[in-house]
């Protein structure tokens, strides 16, 4: 037997240790000598001490890139008030007043360009109107989804004139967002992280740990052949075409943060034991800790002649783009939808213009009838057929009857046949859990993966997150559900993310989901079947908002169109542990607005 001495393990343990000090001070030269804006993250935001000016600045940036102006007096803003002033003539930046303190960010909603001054200002916190992101008012920082960037942070200064100054970098004012700088990976660290699943949720997953400062591998599986990209859009048929385009993420940017993505490949397997995850290309990945966000796959009812061609899902960026093929440019197809929920109604949407004909069918009696009552259905039917969108209430699809392996027709359950160059499904989803089953990993009855507040499952170091997670939902008394919302799924990530890191942060979950119908967006924030409703507005007019009680008369959900921001407004409402019942909207449905600051 060879036995080293003491002095040679002594040797061996510091060369190693050399080593990675070496390689950590590599890596510290490599990122300060970056040209990405470096935040001051205690305060962005005022500093009443001119000697302690601070804000976003580069260490390579000469000041000749920046710009600094007087916007308004210390008076022009009321405790709580948002304001957009422009700087200069470079931009404009989002001024906030709290606590007495100034805090100056971007103006728009980094997802889809949302006003921020037209949404909720929380405590220290604004959410977006249209789709409930919220940016930290210090940092700029994004604390919950949609979307994948922060916005810049100004720095603010209040003169002893009482003039409010605010100094920032051009190219941020022109930009509107900001990525957060990621931390660098260690190649002596062995931890690995696995990330099984290629969507929005995995994606922010592998982000939040390489931001906060995890310095081990990371792995992202990706079932698709492209990276991380916004599947928001693809049930909006036509709207990107180029997956260069959708994707949130370039390449490079995986490269820099030395994140591996393997496209193409789905897990197979999962052992616990060994703390491996298998793969369909034959290998096999180690992990220290995984996080499983699969997701969902369509669900395809099992009727005579499902199997013909042109009959599709509405799932990802292929189906978007095999829908918008087949249906071409001439208007010559008769287009069937099966489904009155969000999929099938935006797909109908979305192509109805470029059909011959287009038919809804579905077993409700109303389009989202279940979801928003019957009142609210009718008037989106009505939405619906103005533009030359007809409905069958009440029925399904029993048979698809076709020629030379294409779909020419569809019967239903009440004795009709339509015909059918097209058949788009959107009757909902069963989840990618499979290959958990001989895992050790507790399943739902639905498959879905059962986990904690801290979305760990009951294997230590194995966590769950997005659509298959069975979990606690903080506006519903921490009962847990299933949700599919692209927002929730994204900020399971980063909490996943943080409680894989040790952080030990617990979910403070608030569902919000959105859909655009012929132009009309219609949001909702909460959750839970309600016992009854109230209805402001005018329904006629699409221009009104919901609120949803449970058997106490008690809101568990909110929803509206053409009423921004009051389902934010719900939403952080709930965000911060507050009720709202029937009573505080007697005399006036609107009051509890004030009192989310």
């Amino acid at each position: 037997m060879f036995v080293l001495s003491r002095s040679r393990c002594s040797s061996i343990i510091l060369n190693k240790v050399l080593k990675c000090f070496h390689q950590d001070q590599l890596i510290l030269n490599r990122v300060m000598g970056s040209s990405y804006s470096r935040s001051y993250s205690p305060n962005c935001g005022v500093n009443k001490n001119e000697n302690e000016n601070r804000g976003t600045i580069s260490r390579s940036v000469s000041s000749s890139q920046y710009v600094e102006s007087v916007v308004c007096k210390a008076t022009d803003l009321k405790e709580n008030e948002m304001k957009v002033f422009e700087i200069g003539e470079e931009g404009k930046v989002l001024l906030v007043k709290q606590k007495g303190e100034f805090s100056a960010i971007g103006t728009k909603c980094t997802h889809y360009g949302a006003p921020l001054v037209s949404g909720a200002l929380g405590d220290g916190r604004v959410r977006c109107p249209w789709h409930g992101a919220c940016f930290n008012l210090k940092s700029g920082d994004i604390e919950d989804f949609p979307g994948f960037d922060s916005l810049p942070c100004y720095q603010v200064t209040v003169t002893e004139k009482g003039e409010v100054k605010v100094r920032a970098k051009i190219s941020d004012l022109k930009s509107n967002k900001r990525i957060k700088d990621m931390g660098m990976a260690v190649p002596c660290e062995e931890s690995t992280v696995v990330i099984v699943g290629g969507g929005p949720s995995g994606a922010t997953c592998a982000e939040t740990l390489r931001g906060e400062g995890f310095k081990g591998r990371i792995t992202i599986v990706a079932k698709e052949n492209y990276l991380p990209y916004d599947r928001i859009k693809v049930s909006k048929i036509g709207t990107v075409t180029d997956i260069e385009k959708l994707q949130v993420r370039s390449e490079q940017y995986y490269k820099d943060a030395q994140i591996e993505v393997i496209k193409g490949v789905e897990a197979t397997k999962l052992d616990s034991q060994e703390k491996f995850v298998y793969l369909s290309n034959g290998s096999k990945l180690r992990y220290s800790s995984v996080y499983l966000a699969t997701g969902s796959k369509p669900r395809v009812p099992d009727i005579p002649g499902i199997e013909l061609k042109n009959i599709f899902t509405v799932r990802n960026f292929e189906d978007s783009v095999n829908i918008l093929k087949t249906l071409g440019s001439e208007k010559d197809k008769d287009v069937v939808v099966l489904g009155l929920s969000f999929i099938g109604l935006e797909a109908a949407a979305s192509c109805s213009q470029s059909a011959k004909s287009m038919t809804v069918v579905g077993k409700d009696t109303a389009p989202l009838g279940q979801i928003f009552g019957e009142e609210i259905g009718r008037s989106l039917q009505k939405l619906f057929e103005e533009k030359n969108v007809k409905f069958h209430f009440s029925t399904t699809i029993t048979k698809c009857n076709g020629e030379n392996g294409i779909i020419k027709s569809v019967e239903l359950a009440d004795g009709t046949t339509l015909p059918a160059d097209m058949l788009i499904l959107g009757v909902g989803t069963t989840l990618y859990t499979d290959f958990l089953k001989d895992s050790g990993i507790e399943l739902g009855h639905n498959g879905s993966v059962i986990v904690s507040e801290k979305l760990e499952t009951n294997i230590k170091n194995v966590y769950a997150g997005g659509d298959i997670a069975y979990a606690p939902v903080f506006a519903h008394n921490n009962e847990p559900m299933s949700i599919g919302h692209v927002g929730l799924a994204q900020y399971h990530g980063k909490i996943a993310g943080l409680n894989i890191l040790k952080r030990e942060t617990p979910l403070r979950t608030v569902p919000y989901f959105w859909t655009m119908l012929f132009g009309k967006s219609i949001r909702y924030a909460g959750c839970g079947k309600a016992a009854s409703s109230q209805i402001e507005g005018d329904i006629n007019e699409l221009k009104f908002v919901i609120f949803f009680f449970d058997k106490s008369d008690k809101v568990i959900a909110v929803a509206s169109c053409m009423s921004d921001p009051v389902v934010s407004q719900f939403a952080e409402l709930l965000y911060q542990g507050k009720s709202l019942h029937k009573k505080d909207l007697k005399e006036d449905p609107f009051a509890w607005t004030k009192n989310i600051y």
